[in-house]
């Protein structure tokens, strides 16, 4: 028998228990370990994993995305080529314009940033609408002008509000400016914003106060005029503001233009003519445009900051059409200024000799219309050089009766008249020389008595002042001058300036002679202007005057003895005077209407003498292409 004692049985079952329950317990902790070691073992590896992938294989990707928060590229406008005149005097030129500027998107809230600017520097509503809608109608990204020509004092408190005003900058721009306002706004044209049509050929033309030719040479060379945009890199805070310049690529300055005007004497002649006429004076050797005057005018700087409705409604209303150049757009029959025109195609055609009589008793009789002579008692037995001197209009209803429209035409038409003269001014008009062909054109025909109103300038003509110039210019020289404005771009030379350039116009030399001394006679030999005599140093002109209706003179009003002066002046025809000079050695050549002035010789001739002698005092007798400035510099 073995001994053991009491109750130890019992116990060592109890601890056998104990030990159980203690290893399931670890057993459980062990694998919750495991599980929760698996899990954040996991996940350390996801975050190692994405964490390489950020910093190693996508990490010049971010670095690029944050570069991009903080630097900014912005294109900016190079300064506008300037406008000269031929003596190198500014006469379209630029000044500062310090400028705020709002760029979209580095503001969340345009409206609040407009109001807390408004508080800073007034704006009105309509101000406050028009940005809106700039906005609205460009990129986020294009800067919109808020407010230009700002004082040191706007610009100072908008830079102390700057934390207020995310989006908003301050910038330095520049604003054309026109320095002889109303005298050559026809001929150098504005500037104005672009169309929405236009901002897609050219970056530059989506820059906040970029500017575009809109009318005369400021059109005709914009492109030139222009320049390239350049561009700079800046670093730019939270809220869009420049910290510090990174990069900058110049621009390509605009080009300047030299044009042929003396801006002196284009002041000089409008101060000389009254609203309603135009005078247009061409170097006759070349062809440049020395002058080109007209009244009235209208000054090129109010389209610089937008021109107000009540200001457009006032130049569009009126009847004397300030915005149009009555020099290239303004359309007149000729009058007894065609008659050179009429002879030439003649003689050209031999239906006439030079010394062939023609009687004039006042009037002619054609089938059962009666054309009268200006000269109601007539001018009895005329040839072709008396007929000119006297302005005899049925010699020349007679020699168009002979010779027919269509050859006149085509004399009209190597003078320069109703043809594209292609003179660097947008918008010129050609003028009419109407034909048979184009009177059958319309459903209508052409008659004898149509070619005989026809034969002293009156009827269907439609010609600009600028082209009676030219037509004078070829009279002077028998060569197919061609007007044009262009002197020098970047002050370089853009066409020769040799008389000998122009081709000859193929006229007899004989014809074209007699056609001078005749226009000569018209001045100095007893004929219609002899109120036009020059001083003596200034050697003699040659011209011939012209009266052209704008209203019927009736049967009735004839009888009675009609007088012009009894009518209301915008009824009293138009006066005309062509002229050159010197007569043995032209240099000039000069047109001059005035409308509703009643008679060539009262009222153009006149005024016509006094220009020619301004031009002589002013100008001398420079050759051909004479003083070129420095232009571009």
């Amino acid at each position: 028998m073995s001994w053991r004692p009491w109750g130890g049985q019992g116990a060592l079952g109890g601890q056998r228990g104990v030990r159980k329950e203690e290893e399931r317990r670890r057993g459980i902790f062990t694998r919750r370990a495991a599980v929760l070691g698996a899990i954040q073992l996991g996940a350390f590896g996801f975050l190692g994993s994405r964490l390489y992938r950020l910093q190693i294989e996508e990490g010049a990707r971010y670095a690029t995305l944050a570069e991009e928060n903080r630097v900014s590229a912005r294109l900016f406008a190079p300064p506008r080529g300037r406008v000269l005149d031929r003596n190198g005097r500014v006469v379209a030129g630029n000044r500062l314009n310090w400028r705020a500027l709002l760029v979209a998107e580095q503001t969340a809230d345009v409206a609040a940033t407009l109001q807390t600017f408004s508080s800073i520097v007034p704006l009105a509503d309509h101000e406050k609408a028009r940005i809106e809608r700039e906005v609205r109608r460009n990129r986020r990204f294009v800067p919109v002008i808020i407010r230009e020509f700002l004082s040191w004092e706007d610009m100072a408190r908008i830079e102390v509000n700057a934390p207020d005003l995310p989006g908003v900058t301050v910038d330095m721009g520049t604003t054309r400016i026109y320095p002889e306002t109303e005298h050559l706004a026809h001929v150098v044209g504005y500037v104005a914003a672009p169309a929405e049509a236009d901002a897609g050929e050219d970056p530059l033309l989506q820059l906040p106060g970029i500017r575009v030719g809109r009318a005369g040479v400021e059109r005709h060379h914009d492109r030139v005029l222009r320049g390239r945009a350049g561009a700079v890199q800046v670093e730019v805070n939270a809220v869009g503001r420049v910290i510090r310049e990174l990069d900058r690529r110049e621009g390509i300055p605009g080009q300047d233009v030299q044009i042929s005007v003396d801006s002196e004497l284009q002041k000089a002649i409008r101060a000389k003519i009254e609203e309603g006429t135009s005078a247009v004076l061409l170097d006759a050797r070349n062809g440049e445009v020395l002058a080109m005057a007209t009244k009235p005018s209208f000054d090129p700087n109010i389209f610089n900051a937008g021109v107000s409705a009540a200001q457009w409604r006032q130049w569009t209303a009126s009847r004397s059409t300030p915005l149009i150049n009555k020099a290239t757009n303004g359309l007149y029959a000729p009058g007894s200024t065609f008659k050179m025109i009429v002879g030439l195609a003649a003689l050209e055609a031999k239906v006439c000799r030079p010394g062939d009589i023609v009687s004039c008793p006042g009037h002619l009789d054609y089938g059962d219309t009666r054309f009268h002579c200006h000269l109601r008692s007539g001018h009895g037995g005329m040839n072709l050089r008396s007929a000119i001197m006297a302005s005899c209009d049925v010699y020349f209803y007679e020699m168009a009766r002979r010779v027919g429209m269509d050859r006149i035409a085509a004399m009209a038409n190597r003078f320069g008249l109703g043809v594209d003269l292609e003179i660097e001014l947008p918008g010129t008009r050609r003028g009419l020389v109407p034909t048979r062909g184009w009177r059958q054109a319309q459903g209508k025909p052409w008659s004898i008595g149509d070619t005989i109103v026809h034969g002293i300038g009156q009827g269907f003509y439609q010609i600009t002042p600028l082209a009676l110039a030219v037509m004078t210019a070829r009279l002077a020289t028998g060569r197919a001058v061609q007007p044009h404005l262009t002197r020098a771009i970047g002050g370089r030379p853009v066409r020769g300036a040799r008389p000998e350039d122009w081709p000859s116009l193929g006229i007899a030399d004989a014809d074209i002679r007699l056609i001078r001394e005749a226009m000569w006679g018209v001045v100095n030999g007893g004929g219609t202007a002899g109120v036009a005599r020059l001083p003596g140093q200034y050697g003699q002109m040659a011209g011939k005057t012209g009266t052209t209706q704008v209203r019927r003179v009736t049967r009735e009003q004839r009888e009675r003895g009609f007088n012009v002066s009894q009518v209301p002046r915008e009824w009293r025809p138009h006066a005309l005077f062509v002229c050159y000079a010197p007569h043995d050695n032209p240099l000039y050549a000069l047109s001059v209407i005035v409308e509703h002035g009643s008679s060539g010789s009262g009222a153009a001739a006149p005024l016509a003498r006094d220009i020619m002698v301004e031009a002589f005092q002013r100008l001398g007798s420079q050759r051909p292409g004479q003083r070129v400035a420095e232009a571009g510099r």
